[in-house]
Formats: C-alpha cells, sequence, structure tokens
C-alpha cells in the first residue's frame, strides 16, 4: 500500500497511471549496472519515480574527468566511491525507496548473484565485455535487459525480453575496437532518460517498448532514428529462440 506521503509525492504521474501502476513500481526492483553517465540519469529517475529497489553496481572512484556528464556525483564526491556518492544523492532525492550500493567487480563468478531478485537489468557501461556479461545473464534468468550506449554527440537504446526479441549478442555480434570513448555530457542524460523510460514503460505494462529497435540519436542534427532489428539464428546467446 502507498503510504499518504507517497500518494502526494506521486500524485502527477499517478494521474497517468494510477495507484496500481504507482504500487507495481514500488514492488521492483531493478539492477543498474554503473553509476556514470548512463548511470546518473538511469537512477535519478527511477528513484524519483518511486521503483522501490534500485541494485547500483559500480567498482570506481569518483573522479574529476567524471564530473561533464556524471550527474550524480559532484566537486565534494572525487576520490570517493562511486557507489557510496551515488547512494548518498539517491537516498536524498527519494527516502521511502531502497538503495542498495554494491562496489564489487562483474564478472562471471559474481553476477548471478548480484543480479539475484531483479525485475530488470540496465545496461549502464562503457565497455562490451561486460555489456556481453549482462546480455548473457539476462538470457539465462529470463530478466529484461535494457541497453544504452553513447559516444560523442550520438547514442543509442534496445530493449531485449529473454525468449521473445533478439538479444544484444544479435544485434552486436563483434565487439569494437576498445578506445577512450569521447562524450558530452547530454548525450549520456539523454540515453539515459530513454532507458529509465523503457523500465517505467516494462513495469507498468503500457505503451510499446524498443523491442527489436534499434533507437539512434543524433545530437548533431536532433534527430532521433528507430531501425528494425532481427534475431541471429545462429547467436551463441540466444540460438535465435526468439519470437519474431
Amino acid at each position: 500500500m502507498l503510504s499518504t506521503g507517497e500518494l502526494e509525492r506521486y500524485k502527477r504521474q499517478i494521474l497517468l497511471f494510477g495507484e496500481d501502476g504507482q504500487e507495481r513500481l514500488k514492488k521492483a526492483t531493478i539492477f543498474i549496472a554503473g553509476a556514470g553517465g548512463l548511470g546518473s540519469p538511469i537512477s535519478l529517475y527511477l528513484a524519483a519515480a518511486g521503483v522501490g529497489r534500485l541494485i547500483i553496481v559500480d567498482n570506481d572512484d569518483v573522479d574529476l574527468t567524471n564530473l561533464n556528464r556524471q550527474i550524480l556525483h559532484g566537486d565534494s564526491s572525487v576520490g570517493e566511491r562511486k557507489t557510496d556518492s551515488a547512494a548518498r544523492r539517491l537516498r536524498d532525492l527519494n527516502a521511502d525507496i531502497e538503495i542498495v550500493p554494491i562496489d564489487r567487480w562483474m564478472d562471471e563468478e559474481s553476477i548471478g548473484e548480484l543480479i539475484l531478485g531483479a525485475d530488470g537489468i540496465v545496461d549502464a557501461m562503457d565497455n562490451f565485455p561486460t555489456r556481453y556479461l549482462l546480455n548473457k545473464a539476462a538470457h539465462k534468468e529470463e530478466i529484461p535487459f535494457f541497453h544504452g550506449g553513447i559516444r560523442g554527440f550520438y547514442g543509442q537504446a534496445t530493449t531485449v525480453v529473454p525468449g521473445k526479441t533478439a538479444c544484444f549478442a544479435c544485434i552486436f555480434p563483434h565487439t569494437p575496437p576498445e578506445e577512450v570513448i569521447p562524450v558530452v555530457g547530454v548525450t549520456a542524460g539523454f540515453i539515459g532518460m530513454v532507458q529509465a523510460n523503457e523500465v517505467i514503460k516494462y513495469l507498468l505494462g503500457t505503451g510499446e517498448l524498443l523491442t527489436n529497435r534499434l533507437l539512434l540519436w543524433d545530437g548533431m542534427r536532433s534527430e532521433v532514428d528507430t531501425i528494425p532489428i532481427d534475431k541471429n539464428p545462429d547467436c551463441p546467446v540466444c540460438g535465435g529462440e526468439a519470437d519474431s
């Protein structure tokens, strides 16, 4: 049940999807991989919306070079563990939800334990090996996977529902060369909000998800396109099990 304070806090969105919808958000657990450029807007907007439990995993310190895009953190957080800084900011934003910060490296051994109980896995990473790891774990545990990626003024996002859609490895079968990714903060903000929006729609069971579609953001032209995605029958993760 929603408290009196929660009914007041979420009044404007309860007008959209009712108390039942707000209770769905309250009961949900979302796993966010990364507390950086994408993880910042994702976690802030999911916390503000009242998603009841956010698990945030990162294994890094806040650096001055992060602050052009990682809006969870500020000058006073430099040198602090990102999970500590993120938890403090999110608890200040919404004391009614549970924040679970985990300062730990994600690998084959730890990922199963880390995502335990999650209703969704959000990719807020900046490297493909970890994304492949998350996609594989999402498929194994049949948990929706919300991908986002950014580079400069450009970004992309898609939603994967295991067993029903093409998976991340279907879309990106090869790892691109490793690089230091240039990025402007507004790109992370835009794509992160798209991902948060996808999570909220999924939890509410409303709207049309970015399944079997890849959203492409061109910040230089202020244009958004979506392109269709096909499952790969030879995919090493899902084996093309997804329905068209």
